[in-house]
């Protein structure tokens, strides 16, 4: 699982590659914390290459999502493929996130 994190047009952007599974969560988290710092700044979770992602994933997505929230901020899902919609879609998560 490799997390890019980069600044573009005033959102912090984090690209994920790879399957975002229980072996990879522990290290993703780490690699995703920054967006906890993100000064007010808006969040892109960009997803077009992830192919996988468990209920650990999840919970790291839910995690920033809700610090996000309480700094008036918004978390947006971009680009997920039919495999991890289906799998927000069976969690409720496309209930509570912003896909663009």
């Amino acid at each position: 699982m490799n997390v890019k994190i980069e600044e573009i047009d005033g959102k912090m952007v984090a690209i994920l590659c790879g399957s975002l599974d229980t072996a990879a969560a522990a290290e993703t988290e780490k690699a995703m914390s920054p967006l906890n710092d993100a000064n007010g700044k808006d969040i892109i979770i960009d997803c077009t290459d992830l192919a996988y992602i468990s209920s650990a994933g999840l919970r790291i997505f839910l995690g920033i999502l809700k610090n996000a929230q309480k700094q008036g901020r918004h978390v947006y899902i971009k680009s997920i493929n039919d495999n991890v919609r289906s799998i927000f879609t069976i969690t409720g998560f496309s209930n509570i996130f912003e896909f663009i």
